[in-house]
């Protein structure tokens, strides 16, 4: 079968097994981390790809991710995480529950061009709220084969859906990313440790063309 018709019966067996509500007409998506909704204007933009930054593997984009999860749980809403180095570990976020983790689709990909193209497929559904593509640990070389053609596809395609769209990336490379956050945080062992991790992370915004507003800084 095609992958897009794949693609296609995954979203009839979830509109199915977990019917949800029609989209809200909010322009923004909350993360569920009030600091960080604060800074961006009340959440992640529908129709628009935001990309965050995570100069450090250690600098929180996990906890980012375990908040999303907590957040379309409350919401009752689906998400697809599209892992591009098949690095997510459902396990290190078994303390949310199975039913957190039922909101999820996990998407796992071994290289950054097969993460775009199932990316493609997901957001010409337009069956998810939250699209997010981690590509934090994708080698550089790889990234840097990505054309600067492809993201603005995928903004085209993302505009006229009520979806938002996250890139996790490790250095700036979405050019058509219509905001820009980056994750500050250097974390320890210790700190994965702690109960409230994400309340610790700190973000900066880099770039907004909806905010009107650069370099905003958030804690």
């Amino acid at each position: 079968m095609a992958p897009s018709g794949k693609i296609v019966d995954l979203r009839k067996l979830l509109a199915e097994r977990f019917p949800q509500p029609p989209f809200p007409a909010a322009t923004r998506l909350a993360t569920g981390l009030s600091f960080v909704d604060q800074a961006i204007g009340g959440g992640l933009p529908r129709g628009a790809i935001t990309e965050l930054i995570s100069p450090q593997i250690s600098a929180g984009s996990a906890s980012f991710i375990q908040a999303l999860l907590q957040a379309a749980h409350r919401d009752r809403y689906f998400l697809a995480l599209i892992d591009g180095r098949d690095s997510f570990d459902p396990s290190a976020l078994a303390e949310l529950g199975k039913v957190r983790l039922r909101n999820l689709l996990w998407v796992r990909c071994s290289k950054a061009l097969k993460a775009l193209k199932a990316a493609d497929l997901l957001l010409r559904d337009g069956n998810f709220p939250l699209v997010i593509i981690d590509l934090v640990l994708n080698p550089p070389e790889e990234l840097r084969k990505i054309p600067q053609t492809t993201w603005y596809r995928l903004q085209r395609l993302v505009k006229s859906s009520p979806t938002a769209c996250l890139v996790l990336s490790r250095h700036g490379m979405v050019s058509s990313a219509q905001l820009k956050i980056v994750l500050e945080n250097s974390w320890s062992l210790e700190t994965f440790q702690e109960d409230e991790a994400t309340s610790q992370l700190r973000i900066r915004v880099q770039r907004s063309h909806l905010l009107g507003q650069e370099n905003a800084i958030a804690n």
